[in-house]
């Protein structure tokens, strides 16, 4: 205060505050300064983040005193004009980010008064003066109560409420309320909420901590995540530090430690990632990546760059910081639980209580002894195979066992025949195999058991492509193929779902798609040292040597049916036999087209498209016929048997057109037309073209909003012409319209028959009146000429 005491108390009171003003601005500035410097010589974003809330601190106070002594002075302020200063939310846990917001409470004895109505409203302008975002908020501590205990934002606020200035007993009032009103009682209830908000948060950033443009802060195993462990910890135990845990015995030392590491860990990134931008960025897109990992120190190596060695760290965090949320929320989630009342369920789960050497512990399978791992480390995987052949979750006590006893996933274990029998049978199961899998990765077990799987655990795809990171996209992979397996993708993947009853060599599927991608990050090419690593698993497996060759072919080619459907002539006949050659079988295409699609959709839920599906399609029947051919030479081709399906199912929906009509219409059509729509788009087209043909229309437009699946579909029906793809793409730009998939046809006779599915910016249908008005306008007028569509985008 010693500058500010020295202004002249002559001033007026606009140039004093301007003076005040300037002389904070100058403190925060130095005070920032500092904090980077320290931060770039080795400081931990932890330690920075606690020296910047401190700097916020002082400035909070200095201000307060400022203005509650020298701007509006209340020499002898009654009870009721005392105001205290709290921190809440991040800023209440004493740390910052460069660009945080500060949450902020002025606390009231019970109402505003006059007096601090002036000095809150001064010390807000003058923070928002200093460039400081402040979440504010002025309350007396019955309203602190009572919001709190109806809004659960609120109720974990305050929760982290921290005193910073002002009438400290105002402060321990509202401590020994919200303890005694909010919290008492209640524990059960705030577990479930926060379990619920975090499940809901995880969903919203796309469910998985292996996204490969990961948020820092709000996805699953950020720092969000290590919040509500304390927030949880600190509702139900009233501890103060996430240390006391350990004490409590609700944390081993080992688990508090690793908590402690992941948490400066992810500091350390935000900061950098806020110095870096600017911004309050939480993301990390592949646009910062590599400077993040350069700043970081992390450096390339033979096989590696540092950009993928600094991702795998981080993914490798966001698993610990899984690991500990999902065993301290489920912990407690069963030990909050109520006791469910009698039903049918429950009392059939009496029934099996005791299953194969294990126990069902509220709903979850746990072990019967603590020894169970000692005694047959191929409990190790029997316990995941009960859980799965259950349907239950696994237990919290079980997997803290498992993580203290993953040194005993030796060598002995990965070559027992009944613990890789157990293996096989989970992953090749019905019962949701994707799901048990991913457990068993989350507990380490996957990795120890499989370690050439454990190599690609976090490991960076470092492409556009990719979506997730390898071990990820694997699992997403599997369940891809179970969901066929099941008929659950019927509609989207028709051609998959019909060839799986009739393969031979299911298991040999299941096994090539888990290895397909296991020798990625190893240098070289990851399809040829996956060749090697199928060869030397499918024996400890037990899969037949027959069974092995086809694990080992899959894992060798399969890119190669997506690589010649996408990048090649499938008019070209050698095309088609350079493909059969390398097939050679009707069963490896089969295997190879399921494989292909799997892997394709388990990319990410945006990779799989109509244009995609149709090429491999073709593809697919192309080298089918050529393989097995028509049984005589009189008989039908496949491809012509599958267009004359395609047209007797349009006759069946044409049912009110003449014979003569339908037979007209069906000359227009061409073969790759018929074997690529349903007869109910069939329908649509066929009435479209009839109205253009009878209205002697030019261009016929025709949008259909498609609500499950969020894209409004739009087919135009014209003349085909040189650059008419390139004017309706240049109208769509224009009109703001993301194409997201295409069908484009040249009938018979020469017009085009062309079907988009269009999204907004937001990724919504494409579906608001004036913007459909809009966008055929545009293709009409581009169509014309009359729109240049270059020069609207400039």
């Amino acid at each position: 205060m010693t500058r500010l005491d020295a202004l002249d108390p002559e001033l007026s009171p606009e140039a004093r505050r301007a003076q005040v003003l300037d002389l904070l601005r100058q403190a925060l500035a130095v005070g920032r300064t500092e904090v980077r410097r320290r931060f770039e010589q080795g400081a931990t974003g932890l330690v920075a983040a606690q020296a910047l809330s401190y700097l916020i601190d002082q400035i909070i106070r200095v201000l307060h005193d400022d203005t509650a002594e020298k701007v509006y002075p209340a020499p002898n302020p009654t009870v009721s004009e005392r105001l205290t200063l709290v921190a809440t939310g991040g800023y209440g846990r004493g740390q910052l980010a460069p660009s945080s917001d500060i949450d902020l409470l002025f606390l009231l004895p019970y109402k505003q008064t006059p007096h601090g109505e002036q000095v809150v409203e001064h010390m807000l302008y003058m923070l928002w003066d200093l460039g400081l975002k402040v979440g504010h908020a002025t309350r007396s501590v019955a309203e602190c109560v009572r919001f709190a205990r109806a809004d659960l934002t609120i109720r974990t606020a305050l929760l982290e409420a921290r005193y910073v200035w002002g009438e400290p007993a105002l402060f321990a009032e509202l401590q020994r309320s919200y303890a005694a009103d909010v919290m008492a009682g209640s524990a059960r209830e705030f577990v479930e909420q926060k379990l619920a908000e975090r499940d809901a948060r995880h969903v919203r950033m796309g469910d998985s901590r292996y996204v490969l443009e990961p948020n820092i802060k709000e996805g699953k195993g950020s720092l969000r995540d290590l919040h509500t462990l304390f927030w949880i910890a600190k509702f139900v135990y009233r501890v103060s530090d996430v240390g006391e845990l350990t004490a409590r015995g609700v944390l081993t030392a080992p688990e508090a430690t690793k908590f402690a590491k992941a948490e400066s860990f992810l500091w350390s990134i935000r900061f950098q990632l806020h110095y870096l931008t600017g911004r309050p960025e939480e993301r990390l897109t592949f646009d910062v990546q590599a400077e993040l990992a350069r700043r970081m120190s992390y450096t390339d190596h033979a096989g590696s760059r540092g950009v993928e060695r600094f991702m795998k760290h981080y993914f490798l965090v966001a698993k610990d910081v899984g690991d500990l949320t999902r065993i301290f929320c489920a912990a407690l989630e069963a030990e909050q639980q109520r006791k469910p009342r009698l039903s049918l369920a429950r009392f059939w789960s009496g029934w099996r209580r005791d299953v194969d050497g294990f126990k069902v512990d509220g709903e979850r399978v746990n072990i019967a002894d603590p020894q169970a791992f000692l005694a047959d480390p191929v409990n190790f995987i029997r316990l995941f195979s009960v859980a799965q052949q259950q349907g239950l979750d696994t237990h919290p006590t079980a997997l803290r066992l498992i993580t203290q006893n993953l040194r005993r996933i030796d060598a002995t274990l990965r070559d027992d025949r009944e613990a890789n029998r157990l293996f096989l049978e989970i992953m090749t199961s019905p019962n949701d195999p994707e799901t048990t899998l991913r457990r068993m990765n989350e507990a380490g077990v996957f990795g120890r058991f499989v370690p050439d799987f454990g190599r690609v655990v976090a490991q960076m795809q470092y492409d556009m492509y990719h979506v997730y990171t390898v071990d990820e996209h694997t699992l997403f992979a599997i369940g891809i193929l179970n969901r066929i397996e099941r008929g659950l993708l019927k509609d989207e993947l028709p051609l998959a779902t019909s060839l799986m009853p009739k393969l031979q060599s299911r298991r040999a599927l299941y096994v090539a798609v888990l290895l397909h991608d296991i020798a990625k990050g190893r240098g070289g090419d990851h399809s040829e040292l996956g060749e090697r690593i199928a060869y030397k698993l499918g024996p400890r497996f037990g899969l037949s040597a027959e069974e092995t060759e086809t694990v080992a072919w899959l894992v060798l080619h399969h890119l190669a049916m997506s690589n010649v459907a996408f990048k090649r002539d499938l008019q070209d006949p050698q095309t088609i036999g350079d493909f059969v050659a390398l097939v050679q079988s009707p069963e490896r295409l089969k295997l190879l087209l399921v494989l292909t699609v799997a892997d394709i959709r388990g990319v990410g839920p945006k990779t799989w498209n109509n244009w995609k599906a149709a090429l491999l399609r073709e593809l697919y029947w192309a080298a089918d016929e050529r393989m097995t051919g028509p049984l005589n030479r009189d008989a039908p081709s496949g491809a012509e048997r599958r267009v004359g399906e395609a047209t007797a199912a349009l006759r069946a929906e044409l049912k009110d057109w003449s014979d003569a009509d339908f037979q007209e219409h069906v000359a227009r059509g061409t073969p790759s037309y018929w074997l690529s729509v349903d007869p109910a788009t069939a329908s649509r087209h066929a009435r479209l073209m009839r109205r253009a043909r009878l209205d002697g229309a030019p261009l016929s437009v025709e949008t259909r909003v498609d609500p499950p699946r969020g894209v409004t579909e739009l087919t135009i029906y014209t003349e085909d012409h040189p650059g008419l793809f390139a004017g309706i793409a240049g109208a769509m730009a224009v009109s703001g319209a993301n194409i997201v998939d295409a069908k484009i046809f040249t009938l018979a006779d020469g017009m085009a028959l062309d079907s988009f599915w269009l999204q907004d910016a937001d990724g919504s249908a494409f579906d608001r009146p004036e913007k459909l008005a809009r966008l055929a306008v545009s293709i009409e007028q581009s169509l014309s000429g009359r729109l240049r569509s270059l020069d609207d985008l400039k």
